[in-house]
């Protein structure tokens, strides 16, 4: 069986070839596993951590919609929510978080993603 044909390292203008699969040089191989690497050890929605400060928030604020408490409206709350988003320069401490329904998530993510447009 013929060897491989050596092709160009996908780092930015690294003159190496190789025959990888990962398609990086020698030199470069490093790179090939980074993407694995900053997944690991992340359930997808922050872990165990993340688990225990939203059923702390939840707990904290008796599984009610917060947003909905200061419309005086009484809402069960599924999800938790940061007072100030983390892209606005908000905490994930247990004070910045609050409890929230869905349909009050949905339309708080929305304004601030508009904001963020802007």
């Amino acid at each position: 069986m013929p060897s491989k044909v050596p092709r160009p390292c996908r780092a930015t203008m690294c003159p190496g070839k190789t025959v990888e699969r990962h398609g990086y040089c020698e030199k470069h191989a490093h790179l090939a596993t980074g993407w694995t690497q900053r997944r690991q050890g992340k359930g997808g929605r922050g872990g165990r951590p993340w688990r225990r400060k939203r059923d702390r928030a939840l707990r904290r604020d008796n599984y009610l919609c917060q947003p909905c408490m200061r419309a005086d409206r009484i809402q069960p709350a599924s999800e938790v929510d940061h007072i100030v988003g983390m892209a606005f320069g908000g905490e994930d401490d247990d004070d910045n978080l609050e409890a929230i329904c869905t349909s009050c998530h949905k339309a708080k993510t929305a304004r601030e993603s508009q904001v963020g447009r802007q």
